[in-house]
């Protein structure tokens, strides 16, 4: 009896361990909070989980399934990565992100795709639904009918974007089962959903997903954002050959989505050693539905509060160029956790920092419009797309305005109003050219110069007149209505003339 009593304590431990680990994993929380779930790719063991049943919104995760079914089209040899698809009114339609490419614009399935997965194209996402299902319709009852047979029961599907949609739901359970299957079904085409950013012409877009390039071994998968939802992420990395995958839903920012998924990450790779304090979960798969309606989160995400519009790019742009944006705010105050990563050594950056830094090097990969090209064709297309973007983009009128600027002779009697206007608030010593132009600000001079064509046109305008006075008889023949002495002498023949400051212009050079 004495020798079983040290046993009877340590099970009596590992029980009490076992339901402090499960209280605080399953404990519910608020419908506001995020869900959270990782997994195990292989086995679909459930390493943590928090709201993963609750129904959510998806958003732009969405696109995982758009990817899934167009390729297992791919797979089956309905149609191939080469086959053309063409932009339809519908497609064009879209709310952004998109590519904005006009109706009639055709492009292959194998681009649309990498549009879809890196920049979050939602055109190209209706362009691979018509070409694959015929339709918006059609291929959403492709998606319901494949989610079923996934074992998806908490999803439905109205449109391939994921863009607001009455009766477009998901859970974090169900995302976790569809990345799995991506992975499980597809893995000749798993670079889709880790290209680290594409350029189309002269423009490169860095994949949202903020942990490609930037956390060791982060292989996976899509981001999503609308107001309801917030900000939704299903990551997945690889270490020493054990794949793991992470969903967070209803984060704060871009940057909170990355920090929280990454620290899902790390803790399911550091937790070996404490495997037996924790009581098995079970596997994806066996979670049990909440049976709610979705939380709604416009108002947090997307209300007055806010500095600025959320998107689900909201640090793209920065992210891209490297600049910092973690702050322990940004992340949701979980900025603390620090990375101990294989083959790196610790100390390690924190998780907001990690996210803030520049992601590794790399070439973008080329996308572009028309059929399938190489080599010199694929560089002719590539420069097309190039120059279609530059004359779209060109601001209107620009160049009237900049050629008008020294054709003062076309307005005599303009120019002679505006030098009769300055005589009245010039200087009254007209030969104190350089102390004039400095006291009223060199910088102002120099931009009413330019945006007026007519003060350009002052008789003194070029820097240099007193050593070069011949280049003054040109602007003094463009002002009939004065009578300036030759050579732009600064004592013309009208008495108001003399306190006219010649060389304001001075600094446009």
């Amino acid at each position: 009896m004495h020798a079983l009593r040290p046993l009877l304590r340590k099970s009596l431990f590992n029980l009490f361990a076992a339901t402090l680990a499960c209280a605080a994993l399953l404990a519910p929380r608020g419908a506001s909070a995020e869900a959270l779930l990782l997994i195990e790719a292989d086995s679909g063991k459930v390493l943590q989980a928090e709201n993963a049943t609750i129904p959510w919104y998806p958003a732009s995760v969405t696109k995982i399934m758009t990817a899934y079914v167009t390729l297992k089209a791919v797979k089956e040899g309905r149609l191939t990565l080469d086959t053309l698809l063409t932009v339809s009114p519908v497609a064009a339609s879209q709310s952004p992100s998109k590519m904005g490419f006009r109706p009639g614009t055709q492009l292959t399935v194998d681009n649309a795709l990498k549009m879809v997965m890196v920049k979050s194209a939602n055109d190209m996402a209706v362009v691979l639904a018509e070409g694959v299902g015929g339709s918006v319709d059609g291929f959403s009852a492709i998606m319901n009918d494949t989610a079923r047979k996934l074992g998806m029961t908490q999803t439905s599907y109205v449109n391939p974007n994921g863009l607001p949609a009455e009766g477009q739901i998901t859970s974090a359970r169900d995302l976790g089962i569809l990345a799995r299957a991506f992975l499980r079904d597809l893995p000749e085409y798993e670079y889709f959903v880790h290209i680290p950013a594409i350029r189309f012409g002269k423009r490169v877009t860095g994949n949202f997903n903020k942990l490609i390039g930037r956390y060791p071994g982060a292989d996976g998968f899509k981001t999503g954002f609308i107001c309801a939802s917030g900000y939704n992420l299903v990551a997945s990395a690889t270490r020493n050959g054990r794949r793991l995958i992470a969903v967070v839903l209803g984060a704060s920012s871009g940057t909170a989505r990355a920090v929280k998924a990454a620290q899902l990450l790390e803790r399911g790779f550091s937790q070996d050693t404490l495997t037996w304090l924790r009581p098995s979960l079970g596997t994806v798969d066996n979670l049990v539905p909440v049976d709610a309606s979705p939380p709604n989160l416009r108002d947090e995400m997307c209300g007055p509060h806010r500095k600025r519009p959320a998107s689900d790019d909201d640090d793209a742009l920065i992210a891209a160029n490297g600049g910092a944006t973690g702050s322990a705010s940004a992340t949701g105050g979980e900025a603390q956790v620090t990375f101990f990563t294989a083959g790196l050594q610790p100390p390690l950056m924190k998780a907001s920092e990690l996210m803030a830094s520049a992601p590794a090097p790399t070439e973008p990969v080329l996308v572009y419009t028309g059929p399938t090209r190489t080599g010199p064709a694929l560089i002719a297309a590539v420069a097309a797309d190039a120059d279609q973007q530059a004359a779209s983009s060109k601001p209107r009128g620009k160049k009237s305005r900049v050629a008008k600027k020294p054709d003062a002779a076309d307005k005599p009697k303009d120019a002679a109003k505006d030098a009769s206007k300055d005589t009245k608030t010039a200087a009254a010593k007209p030969d104190a050219k350089p102390a004039g132009v400095k006291s009223n600000g060199g910088n102002n001079g120099k931009n009413d110069a330019k945006s007026d064509p007519k003060i350009a046109a002052k008789p003194a305008a070029p820097k240099h007149a007193a050593a070069k006075p011949d280049a003054t008889k040109a602007d003094a023949a463009a002002k009939p209505a004065e009578k300036p002495a030759a050579g732009g002498d600064p004592k013309p023949a009208k008495p108001k003339a003399a306190t006219k400051p010649a060389a304001k212009p001075a600094n446009n050079s």
